[in-house]
């Protein structure tokens, strides 16, 4: 009687065995759900590097009898989207690039891009370039955005707000923001009248003004 008891327990030993290792089985050989992989591209960052030559920037500054207006090149960039909304970014100017388009004179035009570059102004030889770097980002939809960044003028920072557009087709990326900045927080104070007295129509509003355009390349 003995002998069929451990007779049916190896037996039952047995069964059990063999139900656990196909167990086991099974569960290596199931495939990982598809929902995995699909997260990882949903979620990847693209890279988009800032096409400098193609990239624009034209800046307007008034004064009481009038205004001016220029350029400056946009030296690099880089914004990095994640799908097809933008995460974070930032780019860098070339104050020593700074030119005038509305004087036609050329005597004219050379003396007032002078005076642009010197300490008056921007002191493109000590402070070569100007940076801004993305640190708060409010999507509306439709590609449009509420931005926060950090601009850099003369080695002196300030947090500034605008609205951009940020699209992207594909590998192209365009983003365009027009952006008001208040010089004398980058102690650009010529002819303010908020630091000089009796200026008359000589005086040069704080407010100047930045049109951007960013062309960029998915890298």
């Amino acid at each position: 009687m003995k002998l069929f008891q451990h007779a049916a327990s190896f037996a039952s030993i047995g069964v059990i065995a063999v139900i656990t290792a196909f167990t086991v089985q099974v569960q290596h050989t199931q495939p990982i759900p598809s929902t995995v992989n699909n997260t990882v591209a949903l979620n990847k960052v693209t890279a988009f590097q800032v096409d400098n030559k193609n990239s624009k920037l034209l800046w307007t500054a008034r004064k009481v009898t009038g205004e001016h207006t220029g350029t400056i090149d946009i030296s690099s960039g880089t914004l990095n989207v994640e799908n097809n909304a933008l995460k974070n970014g930032s780019f860098k100017l070339d104050t020593r690039s700074i030119t005038v388009t509305d004087i036609k004179d050329a005597d004219g035009n050379a003396k007032l891009t002078g005076h642009l570059k010197s300490d008056d102004f921007f002191a493109v030889e000590k402070y070569p370039a100007a940076d801004f770097l993305i640190t708060g980002i409010k999507p509306h939809g439709d590609g449009q955005y509420d931005l926060t960044g950090k601009l850099t003028i003369k080695g002196i920072t300030n947090d500034i707000s605008f609205p951009a557009t940020v699209k992207v087709d594909k590998d192209k990326l365009t983003a365009t923001a027009k952006v008001k900045i208040d010089r004398t927080k980058y102690d650009i104070r010529y002819r303010s009248k908020n630091y000089f007295e009796n200026l008359g129509d000589k005086a040069i509003y704080d407010d100047f003004e930045l049109d951007i355009t960013l062309l960029a390349n998915a890298q």
